[in-house]
This record gives structure tokens, sequence and C-alpha cells, in this order.
């Protein structure tokens, strides 16, 4: 039976935006699939049409949804993730709901500091504003540049913006701001666990919404864990590296990274 591999996307993209992983995945002999977020409609037209329905959506009922379609699985999933989807790939695999995860540009957990002046800008269109936290908020153009595209051409980044971008709800970038005031914040994450699956953590050197430091913290907050925890940059690489035209190049270094796990 081939191994289920379950991919997680972040805020400001749909869950189709993974389609061309799941071909990959499939070819070499994975059967992956992309659930969207709760409510999430299943086409990108849709969800912009109906921003109310992804709105107010926070961190633990999102983990709660993919802790379900786990549940429904006949053995433990390869977990993967981008931006806010890697946050909720820690934490299922450090609940042990995994067989091992890859966080790619993940949002930042609890514990986790400093935050950079561009991470706080990438988020400034939902944060700007209190009532954004049940609310759905769209990036522009030129937002979305900001926040994903900065690294590659602007025209391939307006192209992308088009293609995938959906309202975000806004409850999650609340919650991670306000974690490390939280004794019970639900961006925290299990990084003691010693018996949860491998995680590979990925950054990319020029991303503006969650840049390396962000993920060199993380890193350190797994120094008590026994498990493995490994880390990979791509040096050049925008908070877009997973749907950007050089996305094969990550995604062949996952697949390579799961190989060398036995997985």
């Amino acid at each position: 039976m081939a191994q289920p591999v379950i991919f997680v996307h972040g805020l400001w993209l749909h869950a189709s935006s993974w389609q061309p992983w799941l071909d990959l995945f499939t070819e070499a002999g994975y059967a992956p699939i992309a659930p969207g977020w709760p409510d999430e409609p299943t086409s990108v037209a849709e969800a912009r049409e109906h921003p109310e329905l992804l709105a107010g959506h926070g961190i633990e009922e999102v983990t709660e949804h993919y802790a379900h379609i786990i549940d429904g699985l006949e053995s433990p999933p390869i977990l993967v993730g981008h931006s806010f989807g890697g946050t909720i790939v820690e934490k299922l695999l450090g609940q042990g709901l995994g067989s091992a995860g890859i966080a790619i540009d993940a949002a930042p957990i609890k514990g986790v500091l400093p935050v950079p002046i561009s991470s706080l800008r990438s988020a400034f269109p939902v944060l700007k504003n209190p009532a954004n936290k049940n609310r759905a908020v769209s990036l522009t153009a030129e937002q979305f540049q900001y926040a994903f595209g900065n690294a590659i051409d602007p025209a391939e980044s307006d192209e992308l913006h088009t293609k995938w971008a959906i309202p975000a709800p806004g409850k999650p970038l609340f919650q991670a701001a306000a974690a490390n005031l939280s004794v019970h914040s639900e961006a925290k994450v299990d990084t003691d666990n010693p018996d949860r699956g491998p995680l590979l953590l990925i950054m990319g050197g020029q991303d503006h919404t969650v840049p390396e430091a962000i993920t060199k913290s993380t890193l350190r907050q797994y120094r008590h864990s026994s498990a493995v925890t490994d880390v990979l940059e791509f040096p050049d690489r925008g908070h877009s590296l997973v749907i950007d035209r050089g996305w094969p190049t990550v995604a062949e270094a996952c697949l390579e990274w799961l190989s060398k796990k036995g997985l």
C-alpha cells in the first residue's frame, strides 16, 4: 500500500495550489492528498466570492480538522506544510499523528523570538485592525509581492496572485502574535516529544513573511528532543517557493530527504 501524504497549505493560498506536488509525489509512489482548511470552498473563485466561509478559523480548529482526516487513514501519513500549514504539521507531528513532517517556511510557534520587521510588515494587512481577527482578509497584488513574491520576477508574482491567492482568516495571525504572552497559546507545539517522527524544517533565505531567523529560532525549540530534526535552506528563495517556477527543486529535496529516512 502506498504511503499516504497530506499537504497542508498556509494563509492566502488555496489547497489546489499543491496540485503539482500531488502529481510529483504520486509519480514517486506515494498516495498524496491536499485537503483544504475547514469550510474552504473547492475552487479559488468560490473562495474569493465567499470569504465569510474562511473567516474565524484558528490554529487549534485547523489542527483538529486535519487530525480528523488522519484518523480516517489506514496508516500514519507523511505531513508536508507551508507557512501556517507548516505550523499545523509541527503540531500534528508533536501529537504523534504523522510518520514524518516537513515544515516549509513555517509560521512561528510559541517560544520563537524575535519577529523580524519584514514578518510584521507581511502580516500588517491583517494585524492593523483588531476586527480582522474574526474576518477573512485578502492581499492586494502589491502586498502579495512583498509577502510571497519578493524573490521572483514581479510579473510571475502577479501571475501567482491571480491564480492561487484567496482570502485568509485573520485569527491564526493574531494567535501567533500573542503566542508568547499566553500560557495556553494555540501556537504551542510539543517540541520535546522524543517519540515523534523525523521533522525537516525548510527555510527560504529571502523570505519576508517567515525570515530565516524564525526558522532558526524554531529549530532551537526542538533542542531538548532526541527525535530527528533537520534543517534545509534555500538561500535565494522567498515565501513563494512552493508555488513559483522553482518549486520542483524544493519538492525534489523533500523527496530526497524522505528517501534518506526510509519513508
